[in-house]
C-alpha cells in the first residue's frame, strides 16, 4: 500500500507540534536546501523500481498551470522526468517536517548525470506531493512545480499556532479546538509563506479567530468561499457530571 501526502492530513500534526521542532526545522533547512536531480529518460513501474534499489526517487517537474482544466490559462511545460537522491530527499524531509514539506521551496539543480558538474537546469520548486510507502514510510515518488519569482502558486499552508503560554483563555482551563489544519492561498512564488502563524495570546474562553483575520503578504489571496469561517476557538472545558447518589 502506498498514500500521496499533500501537506496536512489534520490539525493535530500541527497544533502539537512542538516549538522547538520548527525552529529546528528552520535552522537545518540551509543544509539541504538545493535538490540535486538528474534526467530519467523511460518511465514505467520496472523502471521506476530499479531507479528506487540504486537510492534514486522518480520525480516530475512542471508549472502549476499545466494542472489547469481550462487549457487557455496553461502556460508552456517545462515538464521534466527526473531522480533525486534518496538520502537527500530524506535528509530534507526530516529538517523541514513532514506537515511543511510541501508548502517550502527549495533551490532544484538538474544536472547532467549522476556525478557531473554539467548544469542542465536550475531553479527553485514546491513539492506539490510526495508519494510514500504506508508501512514503510518509504518515499516512492515525488511531484514538483517551478517557484521561481513570479510565478503564481496555489498553496495550502499550515497554520501554526503561537502565544499558548499566555492564553487567557487557556490559563482559565479552556481547550484550543482547532477547526483548519492549513489555508489555500494562491499568489507569487516569492512572497507564499511555509507556514503561517496564527496568535492566540489574548483570545479568552469563546473567542475565536476568522480566517479573514489570518495576517500573510498583501500580494496573496486567499481562496475561500466564507472568510468569515473560524480557524480556531478557545472552548471551555465541560464539567465532570457528579455521579447520582443511589437511595437506600
Amino acid at each position: 500500500m502506498a498514500i500521496w501526502w499533500r501537506g496536512l492530513r489534520s490539525a493535530a500534526e500541527v497544533a502539537n507540534l512542538p516549538a522547538f521542532s520548527i525552529g529546528r526545522s528552520i535552522r537545518c533547512l540551509h543544509q539541504y536546501e538545493t535538490i540535486q536531480a538528474i534526467p530519467r529518460e523511460a518511465t514505467g513501474r520496472r523502471v521506476a523500481a530499479r531507479d528506487r534499489t540504486i537510492g534514486r526517487i522518480p520525480a516530475v517537474v512542471f508549472t502549476q498551470s499545466l494542472l489547469e482544466t481550462d487549457a487557455s490559462k496553461r502556460d508552456v511545460s517545462r515538464k521534466q522526468l527526473l531522480t533525486a537522491d534518496r538520502k537527500q530527499i530524506k535528509s530534507i524531509v526530516d529538517s523541514v517536517g513532514l506537515p511543511f514539506f510541501c508548502s517550502t521551496t527549495f533551490k532544484l539543480q538538474i544536472r547532467a548525470g549522476q556525478g557531473s558538474s554539467s548544469l542542465v537546469e536550475s531553479g527553485r520548486v514546491l513539492p506539490l506531493k510526495i508519494h510514500r510507502d504506508e508501512e514503510s514510510g518509504k518515499i516512492l515518488n515525488l511531484v514538483f512545480v517551478w517557484a521561481n519569482d513570479g510565478e503564481l502558486l496555489k498553496v495550502d499552508v499550515p497554520l501554526v499556532f503561537k502565544g499558548l503560554d499566555h492564553c487567557p483563555g487557556l490559563k482559565k482551563g479552556g481547550n484550543l479546538r482547532s477547526m483548519r489544519s492549513t489555508l489555500k492561498l494562491v499568489g507569487p512564488a516569492e512572497h507564499m509563506p511555509s507556514k503561517i502563524e496564527v496568535d492566540v495570546s489574548k483570545l479568552d474562553i469563546e473567542d475565536k479567530v476568522l480566517m479573514q483575520e489570518v495576517e500573510f503578504h498583501s500580494s496573496l489571496k486567499l481562496l475561500s468561499k466564507n472568510e468569515t469561517l473560524p480557524v480556531c476557538k478557545i472552548v471551555a472545558t465541560s464539567p465532570v457530571k457528579e455521579p447520582e447518589a443511589v437511595q437506600a
